[in-house]
């Protein structure tokens, strides 16, 4: 559930944009072909640049038929923007324009049937407000590992027209910030013909490739909203249980963690608050984090990439987790090329990457994308990190379910048809379940399977060993 943050930092009336006086600039018009071959950096001041605060609608009103528009992620979603266009859009003869996002929290105005033939989504990551649209096919989904998805958009090969996007007030060098969602980002306002930002408040003004001068922005819209902000879960005896196994027996002192969202991680990081030296290397993280630096357990002091630093890309907490990572040194947002990229997880020893899962076969074959023919989630950084972690000195890849899920059990001789395998068997190292750990790096398929009967519910073991002698998996 997504709820609203409360206030955490100053607010005053929209700051003034520094622009000069001199007329006739034609936003981005070195850069308006949307083939054209180079990334723009956005570090720099554009002089001679004009900008004003304008309403939502006209800020939006840049949009053209036929264009991509890029949506940033998760608490940092436009949703100001997202309505404002979606109005536009329903009023005026725009057609085939597409939305391109991963998790966008709050609603999608666009799944109805007045947008039909006018808009439509395209998700790299299925969220929970999509999921039911893209199965019915109104909207879309393009599977993709979250740590390419930038190459897609330098390369041309997902061009994007337009990018709406939020981002903190400009320092007095003015550069802004894009808080809470660096991730795929920064690469969309890169290469996009158009780029409309709202400047608000209560975004938290994160470092690292998080800065942008306001001068590459095209269109300002000021606002003053609290972030949506994640609730608590709830303690499951189960996932509490699952965190608990993975902390005791596969997290030493000085690892480095890739840390997630949900019961499950909450739970590894609440068992953590004895270890010593941990790391941080992760594509985003929560409030569960904040808990062990502040007590000490998080120093980063081993890491080999950027030690003294927590890595990430993106972050959904609470307004306690935005605070702490407001002008917070420790924290360096980076780009998800930098993040997910196996080969620099890899150079970091004892890297610990903690990944979930909808089905795993005997074999060890991961699906965590789909529930048969139904899309329900995406690929993201698993794969990214759980190679990662296999190249690591000491690493582990490690994925974690509860052993069943209502009267099904998740340990399953084969996967669902239709179910797609995101994690291939050679990457799984260790699988997880409340009743124990299976290690299957290094064993054959018949060691898979007697180990991941050995974690499966006791409901249905029997069945799973049936199943696997009559694949000649047991004797």
């Amino acid at each position: 559930m997504i709820r609203a943050c409360r206030f955490f930092s100053q607010v005053s009336k929209a700051p003034k944009v520094t622009c000069s006086t001199e007329k006739g600039y034609i936003a981005n018009k070195f850069y308006a072909d949307r083939y054209f071959p180079y990334s723009r950096q956005l570090k720099y001041r554009i002089p001679q640049k004009e900008i004003q605060y304008v309403s939502p609608e006209e800020a939006v009103s840049c949009v053209r038929t036929g264009d991509n528009i890029y949506v940033q992620s998760v608490a940092a979603a436009p949703q100001t923007l997202l309505k404002a266009l979606a109005s536009i859009v329903d009023s005026s003869n725009r057609r085939n324009t597409t939305l391109y996002h991963i998790l966008v929290d709050g609603e999608f105005p666009i799944f109805t049937d007045n947008y039909a033939g006018k808009i439509t989504s395209n998700s790299l990551f299925i969220g929970g407000n999509c999921r039911k649209y893209v199965n019915q096919g109104i909207a879309d989904y393009t599977p993709v590992f979250l740590g390419e998805v930038p190459y897609l958009f330098r390369r041309r090969i997902i061009p994007v027209d337009v990018a709406l996007v939020q981002v903190s007030p400009p320092d007095k060098f003015g550069y802004v910030s894009l808080g809470v969602s660096v991730d795929i980002t920064l690469s969309a306002l890169e290469v996009a013909r158009e780029r409309v930002a709202i400047v608000n408040p209560f975004m938290p003004r994160t470092l690292g490739d998080a800065l942008v001068h306001i001068s590459q922005l095209d269109h300002l819209v000021y606002e003053e909203a609290p972030l949506p902000e994640l609730s608590v879960p709830k303690e499951d005896p189960c996932r509490t249980r699952i965190g608990q196994l993975i902390a005791e027996n596969l997290i030493k002192d000085g690892a480095c963690l890739q840390t997630g969202i949900g019961a499950i991680p909450d739970a590894i990081l609440r068992y953590l608050r004895n270890h010593k030296d941990l790391g941080v290397h992760t594509e985003m993280f929560s409030d569960g984090l904040v808990d062990l630096v502040e007590n000490g357990n998080v120093t980063n002091e081993l890491k080999q990439v950027e030690p003294g630093k927590i890595i990430s890309s993106f972050l959904l907490g609470t307004s306690r987790l935005y605070r702490f990572v407001d002008n917070n040194p420790l924290v360096c947002m980076r780009d998800v090329t930098f993040t997910n990229d196996p080969g620099v997880i890899g150079k970091n020893d004892n890297v610990v990457a903690v990944n979930a899962a909808i089905e795993v076969d005997l074999t060890g074959q991961i699906c965590s994308d789909s529930i048969g023919e139904t899309f329900y989630s995406g690929f993201g950084g698993q794969v990214d990190f759980m190679r990662g972690a296999a190249l690591s000195e000491n690493g582990k890849a490690i994925i974690a379910l509860p052993s069943r899920a209502g009267r099904h059990s998740r340990i399953v001789p084969i996967i669902k048809p239709g179910g797609g395998v995101v994690t291939t068997r050679a990457h799984a190292h260790y699988v997880v379940t409340e009743y124990g750990i299976a290690e299957l790096k290094g064993k054959s398929v018949r060691e898979r399977a007697k180990a991941l009967i050995n974690i499966a519910h006791p409901d249905f073991r029997e069945e799973l060993e049936k199943e696997a002698k009559r694949r000649h998996l047991m004797d």
